[in-house]
């Protein structure tokens, strides 16, 4: 295949499978049972806060490929690279709130599950969905992309 007509993702792929993940939690803590998280009061404070990280993670990521003029859902061609706002400091920060929303609902509830299906969400969604992105990345911008991935992590 010609590396100029690498398409992007067929399917929102990450929202799904963090969505699976959460399922996931509520169904092995009715079937299996708790993974309890101790700490309290300080447990769901530290989850509030990462909720809303997270959420803040992902308005910026959002409002930044809008303001590019670039789509925000990655089964459309990306018409630019960004590199600015979040983008700066993580390659896929849409993802990374997606896997800090499900550790901090870990957090809030007090259950474990959260924190090992968030994971394996990220994971996945490494394997299945950033790899493709890149290469069509690298196919639309080259270079540009190259020197972007040797100066921004993956994740964080």
């Amino acid at each position: 295949m010609n590396a100029y007509r690498q398409q992007p993702l067929r399917y929102p792929w990450p929202p799904m499978l963090f969505g699976i993940a959460i399922i996931a939690a509520l169904l092995a803590h009715k079937l299996i049972g708790i993974l309890p998280l101790g700490g309290g009061s300080w447990r769901s404070l530290a989850g509030l806060l990462l909720a809303a990280f997270a959420v803040a993670i992902d308005v910026w990521a959002a409002k930044t490929l809008i303001d590019s003029h670039t789509p925000v859902m990655h089964t459309s061609c990306a018409q630019r690279l960004v590199t600015t706002g979040p983008f700066r400091f993580s390659r896929n920060p849409i993802y990374l709130g997606y896997t800090l929303m499900t550790v901090a609902l870990g957090l809030i509830t007090g259950n474990a599950w959260f924190l090992i299906t968030g994971l394996i969400a990220a994971a996945v969604t490494g394997l299945v969905a950033v790899r493709c992105e890149e290469m069509h990345l690298l196919a639309r911008f080259g270079i540009d992309f190259e020197q972007y991935c040797r100066q921004t992590r993956r994740w964080i």
